[in-house]
């Protein structure tokens, strides 16, 4: 007999999932982006409000796992090349590192580079998925789609970095798509905290135009129901 869909409260009303469709997406939770001395910092960002939520993400990917959900990560990363960076992205400001310029952690957001890699704390498994991703949604020119689609795959819980950019460019993208979006509150950070209200208030308007979101607490809890 077919188990009942999982609920958790959310905002702006319940989620309900069905986990062998559920599909966890960990966004870009990348050594350059959340430690120091990565590009992050390097560009003067406070990379202490990115590092803040990796316990939280930790827990729901715990959880996750016990439960036996399908995980996917994914990195913003280009071709040694940079075939795949176009210069409206490398060239754009002034900053004291681009994409492809050798930083603390090699070269900066180039597939295979120490700062590439995913937080060791969140280090994926065998059998998770590692999507490399030449832009800020996960979507594009990637294989997730088709990878999603082959497994059933019909609801995505998010969590991430960061929130304003690649995590809600990706809520998007799936939304689009026609997959159902949760976006965990304390799973999810941005350089400047404003952003991250704004993109939360943004993804739940209108009755979850977007995505509902969630602290992480009521989804852990459905895992175990």
């Amino acid at each position: 007999m077919k188990p009942p869909p999982r609920t958790l409260d959310a905002n702006p009303f319940a989620y309900r999932y069905e986990l062998p469709h559920t599909a966890l997406v960990i966004i870009d939770m990348q050594r350059d982006f959340v430690e120091p001395g990565g590009f992050g910092e390097s560009l003067g960002n406070d990379v202490t409000k990115l590092q803040s939520i990796i316990p939280t993400c930790q827990a729901v990917l715990s959880a996750w796992r016990q439960a036996g959900g399908l995980v996917v990560h994914t990195r913003e990363a280009h071709a040694p090349d940079l075939s795949d960076c176009p210069p409206a992205k490398r060239l754009r400001g002034e900053p004291r590192l681009r994409i492809g310029d050798d930083g603390p952690m090699g070269r900066i957001l180039i597939a295979g580079e120490p700062g590439n890699q995913i937080v060791p704390q969140l280090a994926p498994r065998v059998g998770e998925f590692v999507i490399d991703k030449p832009g800020k949604g996960a979507f594009y020119a990637t294989p997730l789609h088709a990878l999603l689609q082959g497994r059933g795959i019909t609801h995505l819980v998010f969590m991430g970095v960061t929130t304003e950019v690649c995590v809600q460019t990706s809520m998007r993208e799936a939304n689009d798509r026609g997959y159902d979006c949760l976006l965990v509150e304390d799973g999810t950070a941005s350089y400047f905290p404003e952003f991250k209200q704004a993109t939360l208030d943004m993804v739940r308007a209108q009755g979850a135009i977007v995505g509902w979101t969630s602290p992480a607490a009521p989804l852990i809890e459905s895992l175990y129901a």
